[in-house]
C-alpha cells in the first residue's frame, strides 16, 4: 500500500516528523534566537518555512474543513455520478469527480483502479485520473493563497481540458480496438440502493476532518520542507537559469517531476517556487501535472489492474505532450 495511504489506526510518524520540522522552523524564525544569525542556512530555511506557512495557513484550515464535509458523502454516490454513457458528458463528469474528490494522488490512484473494477469505462478512468492529482478542493484553496485566483482558475481549466482530451482519445482508441475496453460489468452496490445523505456538520465531523487530513497535511509539510531546502541551497539566479521559462527549463522540470516521488500535496509548494522564484508559470503547471502522469506507481497500477502494458503507457504518452505544449504557452503569455 502506498505510504500516503497507510492504516490510520497506527501512529503516523511521517506526519509527526514533517509537522515537527515545519513547526520548529516556524517557531525558530518567529522568535529569532541569537543562534539563528550564526547559521545563515538555518536562518534561510526557517525564514522560507515561515513565509510558506503564513501564506498557506488559511487554505490549510479551509481544506481540512472541506475534507470533513466530503467525508459524509458516500463514495459509491461519487462513483455513480460518473454514469455509463459513451459520450463527452460522461467523460466530463468523470473529470469533475476527479477534481472534487479530496485525496492524495495515491489515494486517487486506488479509487481509480476501483472504478475500473466496478465497470467504469477506460475513458472515464483516464479522465478521472488525469484531473485528480492536485485538483482537490483543499489544494485548490492553498494554490489560490499562493498564486492567486487568476492563475489557479487557469490551471484548473487547462487540467480539465487535458483530462477530457485524454479521455476522448482513450474512447477513440477503444472504439478502434487499439486499446481494450473494460471487461468488468458495472455493479451497483447494495450500500448505494435506497441510501440517503444524512450527514451533518458537527464538532465530531471537524475532529474527524483533522484526523483524515493527516494523509494530506504530511505531504504538504514535506513539500514545504523540500521547497525551503531548495530556497536555502539553490541560489535564485541558478534556479531561474535551470528551471526558468525556457524549453530547457521545461525539460528539466519534467525530469525533476518524474524523479521526485512526492504525493500531489507535496508538489504544491515546489510548484509555487517555480512560479515565483523562477518566474515560470508554465513550469509550475508542468510540475503539478507531469508528476502524476509520469509516476511509475500509476503506470504499474494500471498494468496490474487492466493487464495491459499498452493501457499503462497510454497515460504518459497521451498526456505529457499536451502538458508540455500548454506549459510552453503559459510561459509565453506575457
Amino acid at each position: 500500500m502506498p505510504q500516503c495511504c497507510k492504516n490510520k489506526s497506527k501512529t503516523d510518524y511521517f506526519f509527526w516528523s514533517t509537522f515537527s520540522i515545519t513547526l520548529l522552523a516556524y517557531v525558530l524564525y518567529m522568535f529569532k534566537p541569537p543562534v539563528l544569525g550564526l547559521i545563515p542556512q538555518l536562518e534561510m530555511f526557517s525564514h522560507s518555512v515561515y513565509e510558506f506557512v503564513n501564506k498557506m495557513w488559511w487554505g490549510l484550515l479551509l481544506g481540512v474543513l472541506f475534507v470533513g464535509i466530503l467525508g459524509i458523502i458516500p463514495r459509491d454516490v461519487i462513483i455513480n455520478i460518473l454514469g455509463r454513457e459513451k459520450n463527452v458528458s460522461s467523460i466530463f463528469r468523470a473529470t469533475i469527480a476527479g477534481i472534487l474528490l479530496d485525496l492524495c494522488s495515491h489515494g486517487i490512484l486506488l479509487i481509480s483502479m476501483k472504478l475500473y473494477e466496478r465497470g467504469a469505462r477506460l475513458s472515464q478512468v483516464v479522465a478521472f485520473l488525469v484531473a485528480s492529482p492536485w485538483n482537490s478542493l483543499s489544494l485548490t484553496i492553498i494554490l489560490i493563497a499562493l498564486i492567486g485566483w487568476k492563475w489557479t482558475i487557469l490551471y484548473i481549466v487547462l487540467s480539465m481540458l487535458i483530462a477530457v482530451i485524454s479521455g476522448l482519445i482513450a474512447e477513440f482508441l477503444v472504439s478502434r480496438g487499439i486499446l481494450a475496453d473494460n471487461p468488468n460489468r458495472y455493479i451497483e452496490s447494495d450500500e448505494l440502493k435506497g441510501q440517503k445523505l444524512t450527514g451533518r456538520i458537527s464538532a465530531k465531523l471537524v475532529i474527524n476532518a483533522f484526523r483524515e487530513s493527516e494523509i494530506i497535511l504530511r505531504w504538504i509539510f514535506l513539500g514545504v520542507i523540500a521547497a525551503a531546502l531548495i530556497r536555502t541551497f539553490v541560489p535564485t539566479d541558478i534556479f531561474a537559469a535551470y528551471f526558468g521559462p525556457t524549453l530547457a527549463g521545461l525539460v528539466l522540470t519534467l525530469l525533476a517531476a518524474t524523479i521526485i516521488e512526492v504525493c500531489s500535496e507535496g508538489s504544491v509548494p515546489i510548484a509555487y517556487d517555480l512560479f515565483s522564484r523562477a518566474a515560470a508559470p508554465g513550469n509550475a503547471f508542468l510540475f503539478l501535472m507531469a508528476g502524476a502522469s509520469t509516476d511509475y506507481t500509476e503506470i504499474m497500477a494500471l498494468k496490474e489492474t487492466t493487464k495491459s502494458w499498452k493501457i499503462a503507457f497510454f497515460l504518459p504518452v497521451v498526456t505529457v505532450p499536451q502538458i508540455l505544449v500548454i506549459s510552453y504557452l503559459l510561459n509565453n503569455l506575457n
